[in-house]
């Protein structure tokens, strides 16, 4: 469009689409939509979103013609034989519909009351002209015809056919366009079919890469943001009720059953996603000015497959529930260098924030946006791959993935905007621990401790991955401060997966679970609401197999049990008189003393840091969350009067699940901003909802984690928790003490005390304990705590990927082509933050030219010699023109 005044004229015809009523459907003021723009930007500046809902909400009529006209346009454009001629059928004109389309679309489905009209318009059976018809009646738009030649020339009713309902037929019509001759891949040769579903890169299912050009990934880009446009109708449920409605786009689209399609489409995206290589040797502040071209098509490829495979078909009673054909095919690969080129191609896009953090020049190497999401890819690869999830453990590549997977929840611990990423990481680590060869090969040493990021180094460490694991997750349970109690379940079922393979555990790492089960089975803690115990059998549990299983090769645990005999004894003699009664002597020795007391009597709350590094320091109380034991490692109990909906479901507190209820369990527990992230909060408390009793199961084909429906748990009438004797009498004597006392009462008189008082044991207290043949203590069969799905979690996980999507695309556009900015989001909460101040990137005032002209002089260096990059700043995608 170039000139102001074709500008000028676009926009004047923006206006009239929502002042003048009913115009016809043939008239050629709708060819305006895919000839004028040049670009995204113009489509999506010039037609702001106050025209598209002005137009929705007062011409409908309208909006449907529009529709109708640039989907049929884009329909005949893809049937031309000449397309993509610059002429006879310009690729440019499929591209602004396209783009048009992506417009309009999320303004459709934000509002609740079109839900009836878009199903009738998109997904209704219809009739529409041939295509014979179609190409004829595109002279009108010349205006070369008068009205009566019109008249005489108007499409006869035959020449109308049925058809499948639009959005199906777009869908299909875009599919073929990611793999069109000349437009997203090479030209094909004269007389071949215009659409190969040739495999866009090396990788999984294909050995050599086609040749591509910028024109073609940008036109990719486009194509899958309006595919991700079609799907993002998920936005616009609420977490409760999408996993079970879903949307009617990406059913169609998970359960076309064309292996062509599929297969191409799923290697495609997988393979550009993994070959991509963020490091590069360009001056490091070139990420500060350029986006990357590339990185831009992997934003997109990369999100569209997470869309695709983590979509669960809806269920309908009395029909079967067809596959998720993208899940299915991902979970049949079976090749070792397929495999190989998966865990390659994830680690490398993981590792960047790692080598980020270990620059010297500060913001030298801009962190992976999409980091997170290769972590999701990770989780569902692992999830629906058996074969995989074998390969990565048996090549113990699985080392890598551990510690990165600790980098990022240690990492992002303290940030409210991250702690959805933390949860996953959780997540992911109980369901790699599932594996009984995951747990044995973590007894291998782990020596590589200095080459990590100060935020995850631990001081001092010396022992096994297993060490390692534990200690970070007591390092995550102790030091967040009580945001991350909702995945204390998940956090203890993976230490209770690994428990009975762990050999040689350090006198550290002893230290440490012993410190959480004193903690734990204070009783502050107990008797805070009615659900802690369940995190305290847990951690038993996990106690009870190191020592049945492990006895002859953990000697250092032996010795920390027999040091802490005082408080398994009194967690044997607990009463709800007794607990009672430490809770008031405790308040007050807090009160009269500011020092702290033996580790074994917690007196109060104090911040998770200060009991950890200080623990003979000064106490301080937490600001509003309720008492906490502090056993030099004291974590937050919330205090609010929810219940937990979903622990009664499970067979053991390491089901873990997602959901975040605002309560008094600390199990489950966590504040709702916390939840998400920052500028995407609000799957509130009511949005969420409980699930009624008998809530139909979902399913994720070819998925090992079991769905379960959400039952709810017991339900308390408002305000605080109050314990009662015979609650405690439910729970109490179902507690595995059993092999504990077992070991105290055998090897107590074998141990002097005076051993027992010393900093350590010393080696011939290590060689009694080994001595020892202990009866009674039989090792119990192996339980395995696998993630199980529920209806909450899965709209806890569709929301966080909606969330990566929604941010991402802010980042890339800047505000200015945001496909879902200013829309009525339900499925999370967006918020505006605060406008930046001024910045090298962001100049203000009257050293802008200057400020500008620095940054755009340090970006345009290359070192590679690589092509120029785009113009410096600019804000939108690097889209070819017509």
């Amino acid at each position: 469009m170039g000139a102001s005044d074709s500008k000028l004229v676009f926009k004047k015809g923006i206006f009239r689409l929502s002042e003048e009523r009913h115009i016809p459907p043939d008239d050629a003021y709708w060819a305006s939509f895919w000839e004028l723009p040049e670009s995204a930007e113009d489509i999506f500046s010039l037609f702001a979103p106050a025209d598209v809902r002005r137009t929705r909400d007062h011409a409908r009529e309208n909006l449907e013609s529009l529709i109708q006209a640039v989907t049929g346009r884009l329909f005949t454009l893809r049937h031309h034989p000449s397309f993509p001629d610059p002429e006879f059928a310009p690729y440019h004109h499929a591209l602004n519909c396209i783009r048009v389309l992506t417009r309009i679309l999320p303004f459709v489905y934000e509002k609740e009351s079109l839900e009836q009209w878009e199903a009738g318009r998109f997904w209704a059976p219809r009739r529409k002209r041939t295509r014979n018809s179609a190409i004829a009646n595109e002279v009108l738009f010349d205006g070369g015809r008068d009205g009566a030649q019109d008249e005489q020339t108007r499409t006869p009713v035959e020449e109308f056919e049925d058809a499948k309902p639009l959005a199906e037929e777009l869908i299909d019509t875009l599919l073929d366009l990611l793999f069109f001759s000349d437009l997203t891949v090479p030209k094909a040769p004269h007389g071949k079919p215009k659409v190969t579903y040739a495999i866009w890169q090396s990788g999984v299912g294909c050995n050599t890469s086609i040749p591509t050009t910028r024109e073609h990934e940008s036109n990719r880009c486009e194509i899958l943001r309006l595919l991700l446009t079609l799907a993002s109708q998920s936005m616009y449920l609420s977490p409760s009720v999408l996993p079970q409605q879903g949307t009617r786009a990406l059913t169609y689209l998970c359960t076309n059953s064309d292996k062509q399609v599929v297969l191409s489409v799923l290697c495609s995206l997988l393979n550009t996603t993994l070959k991509y290589n963020p490091a590069s040797w360009r001056v490091p502040y070139n990420t500060l000015v350029f986006k990357d071209p590339k990185e831009i098509l992997v934003t997109y490829t990369l999100q569209f497959l997470l869309v695709v495979l983590l979509y669960p078909i809806p269920e309908q009673a009395g029909i079967t529930t067809p596959k998720n054909y993208y899940r299915h095919f991902l979970g049949r690969l079976h090749r070792p260098q397929d495999f190989q080129f998966l865990v390659d191609g994830m680690t490398r896009i993981l590792n960047q924030p790692l080598h980020a953090n270990s620059s010297y020049i500060p913001g030298a190497q801009a962190s992976v946006k999409f980091a997170p999401e290769t972590m999701m890819l990770f989780w569902e690869v692992t999830q629906c791959n058996k074969r995989f999830r074998s390969f990565v453990i048996d090549t113990e590549r699985v080392y890598d993935f551990v510690i990165l997977i600790l980098f990022y929840a240690l990492e992002y611990k303290g940030d409210a905007s991250k702690q959805g990423v933390v949860r996953m990481c959780a997540f992911i680590l109980q369901t790699i621990s599932v594996e009984k060869n995951s747990g044995a090969n973590l007894n291998k040493p782990f020596e590589a401790q200095d080459t990590l990021p100060p935020a995850i180094r631990i001081a001092g460490f010396r022992g096994t991955y297993g060490d390692f694991l534990i200690q970070s997750i007591y390092s995550l349970i102790t030091t967040s401060q009580g945001k991350l109690t909702a995945i204390y379940p998940a956090l203890l079922a993976v230490i209770n997966n690994v428990a009975a393979y762990l050999e040689g555990l350090s006198a550290s790492t002893c230290s440490k679970i012993m410190q959480l089960f004193n903690s734990m089975s204070s009783p502050s803690f107990l008797l805070a609401n009615d659900t802690n115990h369940g995190l305290l059998r847990s951690l038993l549990e996990a106690i009870n197999a190191i020592v049945e299983h492990q006895y002859d090769n953990n000697p250092q645990f032996i010795f920390a049990i027999l040091r802490n005999k005082k408080r398994f004894e009194a967690l044997r003699a607990l009463t709800l008189e007794s607990g009672r009664e430490e809770i008031e002597r405790r308040n007050r020795r807090r009160k009269d003393s500011s020092a702290s007391s033996d580790a074994l009597e917690p007196i109060s709350t104090r911040s998770s840091v200060e009991s950890i590094r200080s623990p003979t320091g000064p106490l301080s109380r937490a600001p509003t969350l309720g008492d906490v034991p502090e056993e030099d490692g004291a974590f937050a109990v919330g205090d609010d009067d929810e219940d937990d909906s979903d622990d009664e479901a499970r067979p053991t507190p390491a089901a873990s699940s997602p959901s975040d209820h605002r309560s008094a369990a600390s199990s489950v527990a966590s504040p709702a901003d916390d939840d998400l992230p920052r500028q995407l909060e609000g799957m509130s408390e009511k949005a969420r909802g409980k699930m009624p009793a008998g809530a139909r199961n979902f399913s994720r084909q070819n998925s090992t984690a079991s769905l379960s429906s959400a039952v709810p748990g017991q339900s308390q009438s408002g305000g605080a928790f109050e314990p009662t004797a015979q609650w405690i009498d439910s729970w109490l004597p179902e507690l595995p003490l059993h092999t504990t006392l077992t070991v105290l009462q055998q090897l107590s008189a074998l141990i002097p005390r005076p051993a027992l008082s010393a900093d350590g044991p010393t080696p011939a207290t290590l060689g009694r304990i080994r001595d020892v043949q202990l009866v009674g203590a039989d090792p119990a069969p192996v339980r395995v705590h696998s993630f199980e799905w529920s209806p909450l979690a899965l709209g806890w996980y569709e929301s966080l990927l909606w969330a990566f999507v929604f941010a991402s695309e802010m980042h890339v556009a800047k505000g200015t082509v945001g496909v879902w900015n200013t829309t009525l989001i339900r499925l999370f909460r967006v918020q505006e933050t605060a406008p930046q101040g001024p910045s090298l990137t962001s100049p203000r005032g009257a050293v802008d030219a200057v400020g500008s002209n620095i940054v755009s002089r340090i970006g345009s260096i290359n070192l590679r010699g690589a092509g120029s990059p785009a113009a410096a700043g600019s804000p939108q995608l690097p889209l070819r023109g017509g």
